[in-house]
C-alpha cells in the first residue's frame, strides 16, 4: 500500500482529503505546517504528498524546497492543493519540485485525476 503525507493548516481540509486518499488504497498520515511535514519526512519519505501553501511555522513552498534538499526526498511526489491560482505561483511550484497542481476546493474526482496523472494510482 502506498502512502501519503497530507500537509494542511486546516484540520478538515486533512480529514477531508485523507478520507478521500483512504479511499484510494493510500495509507495517510497528517501534518499541520512544513516544520511538521519535514520532521515526518525525516523519520519515513512518503510515496506522496498532498501539499498547501499557506501555513504558518513553515509554508508548502518552503517546505517543499527544503524536501527536495534531503536524502530521498526527491522521490516522493508532490501534489500541491490550495488556494493560490495564478501563473506565478504555479510557475514557482513546478520549479520547486512540484509534480502538479490543484486547486481548492476539490473533490474525490480531481484528486485521482490528479494522481493518475502523477503515476500513483491507476484508473
Amino acid at each position: 500500500m502506498k502512502n501519503c503525507l497530507v500537509v494542511d493548516d486546516s484540520r478538515v481540509i486533512r480529514k477531508v482529503a485523507r478520507r478521500i486518499l483512504e479511499d484510494m488504497k493510500f495509507a495517510c498520515e497528517e501534518a499541520a505546517d512544513g516544520a511538521q511535514a519535514l520532521a515526518q519526512c525525516r523519520k519515513t519519505m512518503p510515496d506522496a504528498i498532498l501539499l498547501d501553501w499557506n501555513m504558518p511555522v513553515m509554508s508548502g513552498i518552503d517546505f517543499l524546497r527544503a524536501l527536495r534538499k534531503e536524502e530521498g526526498g526527491e522521490q516522493p511526489v508532490v501534489v500541491f492543493c490550495t488556494t493560490e491560482n495564478d501563473m506565478g505561483h504555479i510557475t514557482e511550484a513546478l520549479r520547486a519540485g512540484a509534480n502538479e497542481y490543484i486547486m481548492k476546493p476539490f473533490d474525490g474526482e480531481i484528486l485521482s485525476s490528479k494522481f493518475a496523472e502523477a503515476g500513483l494510482v491507476s484508473v
